[in-house]
């Protein structure tokens, strides 16, 4: 049938009651999942719920984005039913007395992304049984080409003294075809699950893999009030990061750029860029390996 979701037999559509009875709990931290066919980004969706007053735990998964949003601006389409594009709202800054978590202190919002990564990490080594490495900050790297990014972008509370919310999208490349995948602005080449030889490419427990680990980083994190340290979370970034140890050069906001070696991540989540002229950190920048 013209336009059905089931004529292309490698991309069946996922389905938004299966993925709420797996996913959603009273404690979960999922308290509620959207599926939607179509959207333009699934960060804006989160984003604008959230500045609604949508309480932490909402979930927005999009069958295709047409206008999916990266670092610095950079947009781009995916192939219906190709991916999973999904993202998730977080209010790290509030009380969660139910499960014994005070507020985490803002300086540790930049772990939030690199949480993600390390649970997309152990999500497509899981499922997919592909060797993946994180590029600092935001991208999975397959065989040396891009298979994911990240985004993290924050949220302003209502009031000026309120904490700010935190959305994480993750945009994973699953079944797209070679004639399919996207030019990347740095020239990374990209990939997909499919075409790295994933030993499974079905969405759905890839996306359960996903959000579970998701949940259970940030749980760790939350219980030990936001600290990367003493969660675990920092070493876990670490093992899994191939920036560490490479000569790379940033492109930094303001437009300059440094080159140096990949040295370490400071606990705030910054990389330590370790240059001619001394060790700094940089909290925003698009790397290039060099080497």
């Amino acid at each position: 049938m013209p336009g059905s979701p089931y004529t292309d037999l490698d991309r069946p559509p996922l389905s938004a009651a299966r993925l709420r009875r797996a996913l959603v709990a009273p404690y979960g931290p999922w308290s509620r999942l959207e599926l939607r066919t179509e959207t333009g980004s699934t960060n804006a969706d989160v984003a604008e719920a959230a500045r609604a007053g949508e309480p932490e735990g909402l979930v927005v998964v999009a069958e295709r984005q047409t206008a999916g949003r990266g670092r610095r601006g950079r947009v781009w389409q995916s192939p219906p039913r190709a991916g999973i594009a999904t993202s998730v709202l977080l209010r790290p800054g509030e009380a969660v007395p139910v499960r014994g978590w005070s507020p985490a202190p803002p300086a540790g919002y930049g772990w939030l992304p690199l949480l993600a990564g390390v649970a997309l990490v152990e999500a497509v080594a899981l499922l997919a049984e592909l060797d993946a490495t994180l590029k600092w900050p935001n991208d999975l790297l397959v065989g040396g080409a891009k298979c994911a990014g990240i985004l993290a972008e924050g949220v302003p509370g209502p009031g000026l003294s309120d904490p700010p919310a935190v959305v994480v999208g993750i945009g994973l490349n699953v079944t797209l075809r070679a004639d399919e995948l996207p030019e990347l602005p740095s020239g990374l080449p990209a990939t997909s699950l499919q075409l790295a030889g994933a030993a499974a490419t079905d969405r759905d427990p890839l996306l359960r893999a996903l959000l579970r680990s998701v949940a259970d980083w940030y749980a760790r994190w939350r219980d030990a009030g936001g600290d990367a340290v003493a969660s675990g979370l920092r070493e876990a970034y670490l093992a899994a990061c191939g920036t560490i140890g490479r000569e790379v050069r940033a492109l930094l906001p303001d437009g300059t750029t440094l080159t140096g070696t990949a040295s370490g991540v400071d606990p705030d989540g910054q990389l330590l860029l370790t240059t001619p002229t001394g060790q700094r950190p940089l909290a925003a920048a698009d790397l290039h390996h060099l080497r």
